[in-house]
């Protein structure tokens, strides 16, 4: 059975449990449980013949024989138990709690469904990719939010392609959300290096990929997503759920790709003695952040700078507001400049995130040692925003539409780049800026654009009136949310007056 068969086969039942008010999210949670089981349950039988890591009073057997009422609590006590047990059980187990209201639809999904695929004999290219899109449709589905965890698949393979990791690489992804970018670093490996050792191979699977994640249910999806594509194991885990900004992990990479959350502020709140709720700034005091502050973003980019060895590499998706701020923003964007090779910088179209009102671009950059001198010479940028306009519906973006930037990027040789921009070619979209121009810009910006935007020009340039619509929702979203960043700051500093 193809993917795509399998996933409106699971889609479709889905559509069965909404009538009973189980959201697109809790089913793939569900799913991911009962699929879980069943594999772990393939992986005792011909031909792995391997012990099962789940207790069998708690395995998938248990699931088949039952039925009804007694189905139903054996499904919840099973959660329950499983959520205490240690390693990959606690991971995918871990807070896991039973979304059924009807015995009878769960013993249908585990009989009808998930019983009768031989879900470990499946290809990891079919599988995966069904459960991959039974993730891309939990994050169309804007109730949820679930979109902020999944970053569109033709855009990581277009930063992995250039990145262009290499068997022994280690790869980190500090915000992993579902995956995406281990699964990209993983096939890009394995298609252009057919002939890996055996050692290689193993160490593809079970030594080369780190992924952090903060929302414990997000893990879950992710670790099942890596385990269906046949990354990670029942002795190996690459996914960790803690705080990535809480401290220096100690362990460095050679690669860093990530796509953090979007938004600015980290925030607590707390109870003071009166009773009142009181939001204070969450700002992580770190030695090896150039600034202390609560953008979340800014504190990423340190902390991914923190993540590389000398010489690594990393891609990390940033909104504008990391590009051109000032105060800790400026400050980052100097000493990243100085200290670091920020040799590429893609602006990035409206239209291509499940949350919407982001303006966003890919900065890429190499780790180096210790310099008196700044690493940085030039900053080449490609610009696939001013006059490109993508909705995710009716024109998403395509793998193709990266080819010229991938072009421009020179991958074999970055060293040896021409530009597509000169005075005769105005349209070109890629042109490089040195480092002296770029420190000499107000507060170092790096929010540069140099097209004309015919939209602004001429009306018989104007895009459809749904891409229209979507790029005004967008900007005023983006308006709003700086709105409630300027009202938090004058909250928290009015408290402030209050303490002292």
């Amino acid at each position: 059975m193809t993917s795509s068969a399998i996933v409106q086969k699971l889609w479709n039942y889905c559509n069965v449990l909404r009538d009973d008010g189980m959201s697109y999210g809790d089913y793939v949670e569900q799913l991911t449980y009962l699929l879980f089981l069943k594999m772990a349950d393939e992986r005792t039988k011909e031909p792995y013949n391997q012990p099962s890591i789940v207790p069998e009073e708690y395995g998938w057997a248990s699931l088949v024989k039952r039925d009804g009422d007694e189905l139903f609590d054996h499904y919840r006590h099973l959660l329950e138990e499983l959520a205490k047990e240690k390693g990959l059980l606690a991971l995918i187990f871990n807070k896991s709690q039973n979304k059924f209201q009807d015995p009878a639809k769960l013993r249908r999904l585990i009989v009808d469904l998930i019983d009768k695929e031989n879900w470990s004999m499946m290809s990891a290219d079919v599988k995966g990719d069904a459960y991959e899109g039974l993730l891309e449709k939990n994050a169309q589905d804007v109730k949820t939010g679930a979109g902020q965890y999944f970053t569109p698949r033709p855009l990581i393979a277009g930063i992995v392609d250039v990145i262009a990791p290499k068997p022994g690489e280690t790869v980190c992804d500090p915000a992993c959300g579902t995956g995406g970018f281990i699964l990209a670093a993983h096939d890009y490996v394995v298609n252009h290096y057919p002939h890996m050792t055996t050692d290689q191979k193993k160490k593809l699977r079970q030594n080369t990929f780190k992924g952090i994640e903060l929302v414990q249910g997000v893990a879950r999806l992710c670790a099942m997503n890596l385990l269906l594509h046949g990354i990670g194991s029942t002795e190996y885990e690459p996914i960790v759920v803690t705080d990535s900004l809480a401290a220096d992990p100690g362990e460095k990479f050679d690669l860093v790709l990530t796509n953090p959350p979007f938004g600015k502020k980290s925030s607590i709140t707390i109870v003071a003695d009166d009773g009142k709720a009181v939001k204070e700034r969450e700002t992580y005091e770190r030695d090896d952040f150039w600034a202390t502050t609560s953008n979340k973003q800014l504190n990423f980019l340190q902390h991914v700078k923190t993540l590389l060895k000398i010489g690594g590499r990393a891609a990390v998706v940033v909104p504008d507001n990391v590009l051109f701020e000032g105060g800790a923003g400026e400050t980052v964007r100097r000493k990243l400049l100085h200290e670091c090779d920020v040799h590429t910088l893609l602006r990035l179209p409206t239209g291509l995130f499940y949350a919407q009102g982001v303006k966003a671009n890919v900065l890429f950059f190499d780790k180096k040692q210790a310099s008196e001198t700044p690493w940085t010479k030039k900053l080449w940028i490609y610009d696939l925003r001013t006059n490109k306009h993508f909705t995710l519906k009716t024109n998403p973006l395509k793998r193709e539409d990266l080819d010229e930037f991938v072009k421009c990027y020179n991958p074999e040789n970055r060293y040896q780049r021409e530009p597509t921009w000169s005075e005769k070619n105005p349209d070109g979209r890629w042109r490089a800026y040195g480092y002296e121009e770029l420190v000499n810009r107000d507060k170092a910006s790096l929010d540069i654009f140099w097209l004309r935007d015919e939209s602004l020009e001429e009306s018989d340039n104007l895009p459809d009136p749904d891409i229209l619509a979507r790029e005004i929702v967008e900007d005023l979203e983006a308006a709003l949310e700086q709105f409630r960043e300027i009202a938090t700051d004058l909250g928290a500093g009015g408290q402030d007056l209050q303490k002292s």
